[in-house]
């Protein structure tokens, strides 16, 4: 054990000396460890924050249709709906003894290519994201009156809209739709970023949305036919049928046979979606990305290694006259094995600590920023399993590269270093 002891005092004092060639290593290494393990942490807790985009819902309830349509469409406010669900359907799933809540939606147009949602306000009341967290607003207040709009953090971020401001909607999703020009709309809240859809939506009541529809057929305004803002308040804005319906139960036990009932009720065909098996099953989807960022990662990493064996080989050549000085004074082929190796596992395991401190000082000074500016769910938190392993894996690739120049130098003889070229 003292032996070992002190061929590793050695090792450290070697590689002190050649300081300057070796940091450069560390460095590299623990590139390759923020690259890694950075890549490896950012995609556990987006995926964390994709598959928790909405939290706390059991079912979501929509026209006979795709489950990962009905998804994306309510979720994600991607695509577009084949059917809508009749109002009258929505209320009977509403009433049914085991419906905590629901929360209707109803889609369809857009305000500079960012989605419109209608909504009542038990949306801002029962919604939860990523782990049951609720919408806080930023500044203002939500929407209550018929012509009032509560925007997404992004939305009003990137189209540098405030309260008070005044905007007109367009029908349909796009740039290219016709505008709702006679009935504008204010801003009068803006949401705290969630880093989920809700950031880059507007948000409207439901009798919003049957307003300025209110004169308009299939698509499009009725020639010769006009209803002022005024008077469309004034009008039964009910609506006839919506997008879809989010459910929250009061017992989640009763998830499995609600859905069953829901499906299987005479009248209206409706699909009941449990959110979190279909975003699970939307990820796998996604999951070739996932390994393709891995796969770079590991390449970096595996080219900093390549560049630790090189400089331990090209650094040999001149250090074989002090391998020979060690053999002469009792150092055995072992020793110089074990020495060449423990620099190398020294030099990794340096890297590794450097990268995991940068990456946790990026983490702590960007994190924040990156949930606020852009919505993304990355904050500083402990190694998880996956990122240890990963860093045992980096070191001992590591203490690997270095056997490879140890076992050059393992082969030295003692006449060879001692010897002078001429």
């Amino acid at each position: 054990m003292s032996r070992f002891v002190a061929l590793f005092g050695l090792a450290v004092r070697s590689a002190w000396n050649r300081r300057m060639t070796l940091g450069l290593i560390v460095m590299c290494v623990a590139l390759s460890a923020i690259l890694l393990v950075g890549l490896e942490r950012i995609r556990s807790q987006v995926r964390a924050g994709f598959v928790q985009a909405i939290s706390g819902t059991d079912l979501v309830v929509g026209a006979r249709g795709g489950q990962l349509q009905l998804i994306l469409y309510a979720v994600f406010h991607m695509g577009g709906a084949a059917n809508n669900l009749g109002w009258d359907s929505a209320q009977k799933v509403a009433a049914m003894d085991e419906v905590d809540w629901t929360i209707p939606l109803s889609m369809g147009d857009s305000h500079q290519n960012y989605p419109v949602v209608a909504t009542t306000e038990d949306f801002f009341k029962y919604f939860r994201y990523r782990r049951g967290q609720e919408l806080t607003m930023a500044a203002g207040v939500p929407f209550s009156d018929v012509f009032e709009v509560t925007l997404g953090s992004e939305t009003a971020r990137k189209l540098g809209y405030g309260l008070g401001q005044e905007i007109v909607l367009r029908h349909g999703l796009g740039r290219q739709g016709p505008e709702h020009g006679d009935k504008p709309f204010v801003v009068t809240g803006i949401l705290a970023p969630t880093g989920s859809p809700v950031d880059r939506s507007l948000y409207i009541s439901l009798e919003s949305m049957e307003a300025i529809h209110i004169d308009w057929r299939g698509g499009a305004p009725i020639r010769g036919f006009s209803v002022s803002a005024d008077r469309a308040r004034r009008m039964n804005l009910t609506p006839k049928s919506i997008t879809a319906l989010l459910v929250g139960l009061k017992n989640r036990r009763q998830v499995f046979s609600l859905q069953r009932e829901i499906q299987n009720a005479p009248g209206e065909a409706l699909t009941a979606v449990m959110p979190g098996v279909a975003l699970d099953q939307l990820q796998q989807l996604l999951g070739t990305g996932e390994k393709a960022l891995f796969l770079v990662s590991v390449l970096v990493t595996a080219s900093g290694l390549m560049g630790l064996i090189s400089a331990v080989l090209a650094g040999l050549g001149e250090r074989r006259r002090e391998l020979a000085v060690l053999r002469s004074v009792g150092a055995r082929p072992m020793d110089i094995l074990i020495l060449l190796s423990l620099e190398s596992l020294t030099v990794t395991a340096c890297g590794l600590f450097l990268g995991f401190v940068a990456l946790a000082v990026l983490l702590a000074a960007f994190g924040p920023m990156a949930n606020d500016l852009y919505g993304l769910p990355i904050y500083l938190s402990w190694p998880t399993a996956r990122e240890g392993a990963l860093s045992l894996a980096i070191l001992l690739a590591g203490n690997l590269a270095g056997l490879v120049p140890a076992v050059r130098a393992y082969f030295l003889s003692l006449g060879d270093g001692l010897t002078v070229s001429v």
